[in-house]
């Protein structure tokens, strides 16, 4: 089968309903992974979008804060979360698609401003998000698995506006991006937007702070899809959709999407 998946940090799904119908209605993603929902899972507004065609959701929720979900129009069965660094945040959920195929959705710390776990609690949680996340992998050695969501990292030098600018800025230290890097390595994943798009800066988000964030093109890419070695190669397609970015009260990033044949 070949079905194209989507993930997009919606910044409060409820706020952002529109925006969602939107693009369910524009580009018709067969998944579609949303974090930062800010919304308990019974107020997800799962009727609009059942009435889009998407009748299976999987979904964490938390009043206000962290939310992750995927929409599907396939269908599609949850098999559970893992509760990271124990604090109960809903940052991460898993669903498997009838063909075996597991999508894994998360939504990493972002880390708050000062990148020093000594001084700020936030990005110490972060680091130790991102360690939890690749020891699980070296232990569970996943298979068939498409990994997607706000992973809060841009890790190369093309994938931020500027590499010298940004090597103390959170999102894009020399620290975080090792810890990425482990956790890409622990079970082999695949970055299936770069093997598609290898050169040219390529960004998923633009600060709500830029007065004209498209002219200013001051951009990270945060937002990711990522394959297990099994099913790397039947990855494709892939695009960000930049222009969504420009939507009426749009949220901060932008969907990333691929396409598989399996």
């Amino acid at each position: 089968m070949s079905f194209t998946i989507a993930t997009w940090n919606i910044n409060s799904v409820r706020l952002r309903e529109a925006l969602v119908l939107r693009l369910l209605r524009e580009e018709a993603p067969d998944v579609l992974c949303l974090q930062e929902c800010k919304s308990p899972v019974d107020k997800i507004p799962t009727e609009a979008f059942r009435e889009m065609g998407y009748g299976w959701m999987v979904a964490r929720g938390q009043k206000g804060y962290n939310g992750v979900a995927i929409l599907s129009r396939l269908p599609l069965e949850d098999v559970g979360h893992r509760d990271f660094c124990g604090r109960g945040d809903a940052r991460h959920v898993a669903a498997r698609l009838e063909n075996g195929v597991t999508i894994q959705n998360y939504y990493v710390p972002a880390g708050g401003d000062v990148p020093d776990r000594d001084v700020n609690e936030k990005f110490g949680h972060k680091l130790d998000f991102l360690t939890e996340m690749r020891d699980w992998f070296h232990g569970e050695r996943p298979e068939k698995t498409i990994l997607v969501g706000d992973l809060n990292i841009a890790p190369r030098e093309d994938d931020v506006w500027s590499h010298k600018q940004l090597l103390k800025v959170v999102s894009h230290t020399p620290v975080e991006v090792d810890h990425l890097s482990e956790v890409l390595d622990s079970a082999g994943w695949r970055d299936i937007t770069r093997a598609d798009i290898p050169a040219g800066q390529l960004y998923s988000w633009w600060s709500y702070r830029a007065r004209d964030w498209d002219a200013a093109d001051r951009g990270r890419r945060l937002d990711h899809v990522w394959a297990t070695p099994d099913i790397a190669t039947a990855g494709h397609g892939s695009r960000i959709l930049r222009h969504v970015r420009g939507w009426e009260k749009p949220s901060d990033h932008a969907p990333v999407f691929a396409s598989f044949d399996l």
